[in-house]
């Protein structure tokens, strides 16, 4: 069997600074992984990532099973070989963006039929079918199919949960490689007793991870605490925890003070692309007109190689004209920022100053947004 154990290295409170082994290098958690929804991170190499410190990585099982399909993959070696990344892979169930097609989609009790968003064909997934195809796509840490509905209707969280259950259990009865991680995911909207159930739940599969699902879809960042706060205790303390699709910087911090191990999201790359960059006082708009004859880094206390290498009045030239290079840049920088501010929340931990240093980031962060207010 393949070690996916997972060693606790620190606690701080409820912050876990741990050790999660996988067939492609261990993962030092807290950690963010930068999202390859279609076996590539946006306007970046993987020599890049590496260089930044990229150690996982997120690719889309619903995206790479239309396009180029996940037999293909498999014949050409799996996504490792496809993607040409040598560490850790993590890939979604497509649970995620199957019920975002709300209009083009049906659910039952066995699966979901929807249709493609390129081409309008049908389709059909199951839980057995999206550990079949995750199989073929062979990463490291695959998910079990699971139905993620709108956090705040109490009905529908209690019928998605009876089915997130069932599915997990088939999921788990489908996979048939030991060099895969099966992780569940707990559901339940915004409602802790639902939460709480779905964390005994999930935790009592046995499965070698869990992961927080339905989070970040429409609620409050109140709310998405207050699940958190109370999902601890109830978590396998011996397992990782992974909060899927979460991770703005001040995400991340407010995860790990409530006992999260594992982020990916979207932001980074998606806001460089719209020429945003993320700093731990806040996100600049390098379009301003505020950096045309700025000499100064992105964020001086950032050692990317954007920070040491360009100004952001270069920044602001290549947003405004629209260069590509803007995103590589911008990327660079906010992966590197949110991957050395979960290594640094790591250290914390590690140290016994979490709460300092968490408080210490809220302070900086909130003053910068009240700045930023009052200059308006």
């Amino acid at each position: 069997m393949v070690d996916f154990s997972f060693w606790m290295e620190a606690r701080d409170s409820r912050g876990r600074a741990g050790v999660f082994h996988t067939p492609h290098g261990d993962l030092l958690t807290p950690i963010f992984a930068p999202v390859g929804t279609q076996a590539t991170v946006k306007a970046l190499t993987p020599d890049q990532l590496q260089a930044l410190g990229a150690r996982l990585v997120l690719a889309n099982t619903y995206h790479l099973y239309l396009r180029p399909g996940d037999e293909t993959i498999a014949a050409l070696g799996g996504l490792h070989e496809f993607m040409a990344w040598p560490g850790p892979l993590l890939t979604d169930s497509g649970g995620f963006q199957v019920f975002s097609l709300a209009a083009t989609r049906q659910v039952d009790d066995d699966g979901v039929t929807f249709r493609s968003h390129l081409d309008g064909s049908p389709h059909r997934f199951t839980p057995e079918k999206s550990i079949a195809i995750q199989e073929n796509l062979g990463a490291d840490v695959i998910m079990a199919f699971d139905e993620c509905p709108d956090p705040h209707d109490r009905a529908y969280n209690e019928q998605a949960l009876a089915r997130t259950h069932a599915w997990a259990e088939r999921c788990l009865s489908a996979k048939t490689r030991d060099d895969q991680a099966l992780f569940g995911i707990v559901q339940g909207g915004i409602f802790p007793d639902l939460r709480r159930q779905s964390a005994l739940f999930i935790g009592s599969l046995g499965l070698p991870g869990v992961a927080i699902g339905g989070l970040s879809v429409g609620e409050t960042k109140a709310e998405t605490h207050a699940i958190l706060e109370i999902l601890d205790a109830d978590l396998p303390q011996d397992r990782p925890r992974y909060l899927m699709g979460v991770g703005s910087p001040e995400d991340l911090v407010e995860g790990v003070v409530r006992g999260i191990d594992i982020f990916d999201c979207v932001l980074p790359t998606r806001m460089a692309r719209n020429h945003a960059a993320l700093t731990r006082t806040g996100r600049l708009n390098l379009r301003s007109r505020a950096y045309a004859n700025d000499r100064g880094p992105v964020d001086p206390d950032c050692s990317c190689y954007t920070c040491r290498t360009f100004t952001r009045a270069y920044l602001r030239h290549l947003c405004v004209a629209e260069e590509m290079l803007a995103a590589t840049l911008l990327s660079i920088h906010n992966l590197q920022a949110l991957i050395t501010l979960a290594a640094d929340l790591r250290q914390a931990v590690v140290e016994g100053r979490l709460e300092a240093f968490a408080a210490e980031f809220r302070l900086a962060y909130h003053k910068h947004r009240r700045d930023r207010s009052d200059a308006s």
